[in-house]
């Protein structure tokens, strides 16, 4: 039966607005993309809602764009970049273009697996919140293969958020988050960070403008072939606090109604 799901989803179109848009944001990822959509397509087909799944390129220029081509699955969408515009770039111009009632995007290295979807879902379906993360970082999260200096690293970004941002989130950047559209559509159409730290300024707006988040703990594994320079990108975040900062200061996110 399960089979059977996959198969019908994978040859026909769905004619109706989907329940689930899943997003994959992808740079040069022809190593990992194919097992991460055999991932999410066997085991969110089974769940008996139309779903669609949307590959946000972002200027790859490796054979990513042709090996998701190649697959003909008939209820996914690719959404080609000319150049690399970055992580929140590709994540932003994926949301967008989502039709579904609840949209979900995904880290193209799997690391949090797909089996974590109904634990987030039934936060916004049941506990009437407009977002659920998945988080390392709460209690019953599973957090594996981290070298200490990233967890050493990661903590410390994680007491700047706690205690400098005061977001009210442990754990920005785990890259599975899931929102209704409503939340979703507000906050990507006023996102302004395009690098690997749009997540804080997300769950920021989230957080000023009242929507309800939820933090889920979730297995994660840091998987092999990250394209994530650790040094680099903590440095960015850094700046990424002091940008989102002085954005609110200006205004730039007063259109958000």
């Amino acid at each position: 039966m399960s089979y059977k799901k996959y198969q019908a989803w994978k040859e026909t179109p769905i004619n109706q607005t989907p329940y689930l848009s899943v997003i994959i944001p992808a740079y040069n990822e022809e190593e990992r993309i194919i097992p991460t959509i055999g991932a999410i397509a066997s085991h969110v087909s089974i769940q008996g809602y139309p779903w669609e799944l949307v590959i946000a390129d972002d200027g790859s220029t490796d054979n990513t764009i042709e090996l998701v081509k190649s697959l003909g699955l008939a209820n996914v969408r690719i959404l080609v970049a000319s150049k690399n515009g970055g992580k929140g770039s590709a994540v932003q111009r994926g949301i967008l273009a989502a039709r579904g009632e609840y949209i979900l995007f995904v880290d193209a290295d799997n690391s949090t697996p797909i089996e974590e979807l109904e634990s987030l879902l039934s936060k916004i379906i049941e506990k009437d919140f407009d977002i659920a993360i998945g988080s390392r970082a709460v209690e019953g999260a599973e957090e594996m293969k981290r070298s200490f200096f990233r967890q050493l690293l990661s903590d410390g970004l994680r007491w700047i958020v706690k205690y400098v941002f005061q977001i009210g989130v442990r754990d920005t950047q785990c890259g599975f988050k899931l929102y209704s559209r409503e939340a979703a559509m507000k906050l990507h159409n006023t996102q302004t960070e395009m690098g690997f730290s749009f997540d804080l300024e997300i769950l920021y707006l989230a957080s000023k403008y009242g929507f309800k988040v939820a933090e889920v703990p979730v297995a994660w594994i840091d998987a092999p072939g990250s394209k994530v320079n650790t040094h680099k990108e903590a440095q960015r975040f850094l700046i990424a606090l002091a940008k989102i900062k002085i954005n609110d200061l200006r205004g730039s996110y007063a259109g958000l109604v």
